[in-house]
């Protein structure tokens, strides 16, 4: 949940926020509400008292007259309690990064540096699914009969070739400190909700209904709330850690969008980085140009074209303290396909998971956390394959990923 306190601090400008990202939020309302669960707690709390001195005074008819009274009370205030929750969990983060600009949706975010030139073929390209074909690494046919559409098999080169990319990043990562994770990809809906992605998400995500379950879209997801309703050290922050998993989304409300190719799917792997902090904004901020650089330098190293996006506020989920997009050059789109992302929460995920640290005067405070795609695939495998064909139909590995792949070129297959 939001801080309120931090909201009554400033209600104006907690409005600006609602309202630079697109929220309809009844402020003055929620003020209220919270303000009834106030005067009805205090009113609990003054008849235990008095029924408590009743009892030392030995007046039990009128400690039993109380008891009644204090039940339907707290029914009240557990009623209030939930409506309040409710909004509370709808309500987004109380502060917005200075360098997040104002605007509407992603047609108002701001290009901030573009890396590599888009390259220029002497010859007719092919699309990744016409290379993938001609050498045998996906079959999206009997992916889609067996699945349904937007579902794919990688094999081959292809499966390889994924892996090749992952590995490298996880090897990256680990190098940088990160702990790397295999996480469930099965998760109880509080870990959802910790982590901002409920409500609102619901229909974007795969429900396991007779288990109350979800699949997760990222490992961000239990990653963060791997430490969910613990206490930890001040001295054991920052966590670093990187998770690697499948990842599942409807991909609800895209009908007809992306639908060719290996753009838009169900299923997909990444690795995620997650970062776990004390409550301090420059911290926060200078990891967050860490974990920003990291996803950078895979790009770099793998030499692909790519640019760096700031998303404005109407293109920031309620949770995001700031935010940026990568996206690399997909000839076949002739133009850039977002890749990665990056982002920064403060406490927003931490008080929804009530994941906190106890400073070094022993003070319990909230944890600031913030991700990173560091890379997913198929996506990325787009960039990849497009961009190192070569004129012959093949495609040369990029030279950080052949000792994973043991060759320099694919050419197997028709």
């Amino acid at each position: 949940m939001i801080d309120l306190k931090k909201v009554r601090e400033n209600i104006e400008g907690y409005k600006a926020i609602c309202k630079n990202k697109g929220k309809n939020i009844d402020v003055e309302a929620i003020i209220a509400k919270d303000d009834e669960r106030k005067n009805l707690q205090k009113q609990i709390d003054d008849l235990k008292f008095q029924q408590k001195k009743f009892g030392e005074e030995k007046k039990y008819d009128e400690a039993k007259a109380l008891k009644t009274e204090i039940q339907a009370k707290e029914e009240t205030y557990q009623t209030i309690v939930e409506d309040l929750n409710k909004e509370l969990l709808k309500m987004p983060n109380t502060s917005i990064h200075p360098d997040a600009p104002i605007g509407k949706n992603d047609t108002e975010n701001v290009v901030i540096k573009t890396i590599g030139e888009p390259i220029k073929f002497s010859f007719e390209a092919k699309d990744h699914m016409e290379l993938m074909k001609k050498h045998d690494m996906v079959d999206v046919e009997r992916g889609v009969k067996l699945a349904g559409a937007r579902s794919y098999f990688l094999k081959g080169d292809g499966m390889m070739l994924e892996q090749a990319i992952l590995q490298y990043t996880l090897k990256k990562l680990v190098a940088k400190g990160f702990t790397p994770m295999n996480v469930p990809n099965i998760v109880n809906p509080e870990a959802l909700q910790g982590t901002g992605y409920f409500p609102g998400g619901e229909e974007d995500a795969y429900w396991l209904e007779r288990d109350n379950q979800w699949l997760i879209g990222t490992s961000e997801i239990p990653v963060t709330a791997y430490h969910m309703d613990e206490v930890l050290s001040e001295d054991e922050l920052p966590k670093r850690y990187c998770g690697y998993s499948a990842c599942y989304r409807r991909e609800a409300g895209t009908y007809g969008k992306d639908t060719a190719g290996l753009y838009r799917v169900h299923q997909f792997m990444k690795v995620e980085q997650v970062v776990i902090l004390p409550e301090d904004i420059a911290m926060s901020d200078e990891f967050h140009r860490q974990i920003l650089q990291n996803a950078m330098e895979i790009i770099d190293d793998i030499k692909v074209p790519y640019r760096v996006l700031q998303l404005c506020t109407g293109d920031m989920a309620i949770g995001k303290y700031n935010s940026q997009d990568l996206e690399c050059w997909m000839p076949s789109r002739d133009g850039y396909g977002e890749t990665h992302s990056v982002t920064s929460f403060l406490d927003f995920q931490a008080r929804r998971l009530n994941l906190r640290y106890r400073d070094k005067e022993g003070k319990i405070k909230y944890c600031y956390t913030m991700n990173n795609t560091a890379i997913a695939t198929p996506r990325f495998l787009i960039a990849v394959i497009e961009n190192y064909q070569q004129a012959d139909g093949s495609i040369k590995v990029p030279e950080v990923l052949v000792p994973y792949m043991g060759k320099e070129f694919i050419t197997t297959g028709k």
